[in-house]
């Protein structure tokens, strides 16, 4: 994945909820072509935020062995515009899981000079496509994983999930535990 729309990871609580930030500046590349005059960030960045994090905790939901795909919006309302300065944080919850997937509800406030406000809000419906010799997905010639493990262990590390991320029983999360690579 070449684009991340989640800078770190305030609390993660495996199978429960995350919280991730983002933060929005001028020398953003993508806000200045959106409104010439009026730079913020587009509003599909933001669903791609929101995506992003409930994808990851649904991911981790199956220990990130399977192949988890958006499927589809049930929801999405925007409320306000996102400027340069201000902090976006997304809190997502996994609602219903199911064996073809689960539900997420996703929250975006913004945070700036202007104080603290309610962004968006979305409900997403994440598919977990079956894999292995005998799956439709592999017949369907699609991977097994989205991301290779020792990019998704980097972006783990980087974005803070193991720094924040704890069990339901509140034991730490190790890359270990899901059979990815331990970086040194």
């Amino acid at each position: 994945m070449r684009w991340f729309w989640v800078d770190r990871f305030t609390e993660y609580v495996a199978g429960s909820h995350a919280r991730g930030v983002k933060g929005v500046t001028l020398s953003d590349e993508f806000i200045h072509g959106h409104w010439d005059i009026y730079p913020v960030l587009p509003n599909s960045l933001i669903a791609e935020g929101m995506a992003q994090t409930a994808g990851l905790l649904v991911s981790e939901m199956y220990g990130f062995k399977e192949l988890v795909v958006l499927a589809k919006f049930t929801k999405l309302t925007f409320n306000t515009a996102v400027r340069p300065s201000e902090t976006l944080e997304y809190h997502a919850t996994i609602g219903r899981a199911l064996d073809a997937g689960a539900q997420c509800t996703v929250t975006a406030t913004a945070r700036g000079v202007g104080g603290e406000r309610e962004q968006a809000v979305a409900e997403i419906f994440f598919a977990r496509l079956a894999t292995g010799a005998d799956s439709d997905a592999a017949a369907k010639g699609l991977p097994a994983r989205l991301f290779d493990p020792a990019d998704l262990v980097r972006w783990l590390h980087v974005t803070g999930v193991f720094q924040v991320g704890v069990r339901q029983d509140g034991s730490r999360m190790q890359p270990a535990d899901y059979g990815l690579p331990v970086l040194v």
